[in-house]
């Protein structure tokens, strides 16, 4: 049996067709840089759960990739007790239709 290989688009959430797709993708890119915050400080999840105004199980959920679980505002929030400064820009790109949302990290 001959393998086919379909290209990506990028957006997992996308290629499974998903309609919340775009939110999924960046709730998915605050994850990792969520986890990699904890990681950085050496931090466990109960002490990070604690840090963040929740419970291990909540947050290990989250860290397992349960982006429904979720809001975007309390992942921002999580990251902020965290100590990570989140800044969101908005660029106008007429034309363009709906504009992809990207997350950077940025280290010190």
């Amino acid at each position: 049996m001959k393998e086919q290989i379909i290209e990506g688009s990028g957006n997992v959430f996308a290629d499974l067709g998903r309609p919340d797709a775009e939110e999924r993708a960046y709730k998915a890119d605050l994850i990792m840089v969520l986890e990699n915050i904890i990681k950085r400080q050496g931090l466990t999840q109960v002490e990070a759960a604690k840090r963040c105004g929740t419970d291990q199980g909540t947050l290990s959920k989250v860290l397992r990739g349960r982006v429904g679980f979720v809001s975007t505002d309390r992942l921002i929030r999580w990251l902020g007790c965290l100590g990570g400064s989140v800044r969101i820009t908005v660029d106008e790109m007429p034309g363009m239709g709906v504009a992809p949302v990207s997350v950077h990290f940025c280290t010190a």
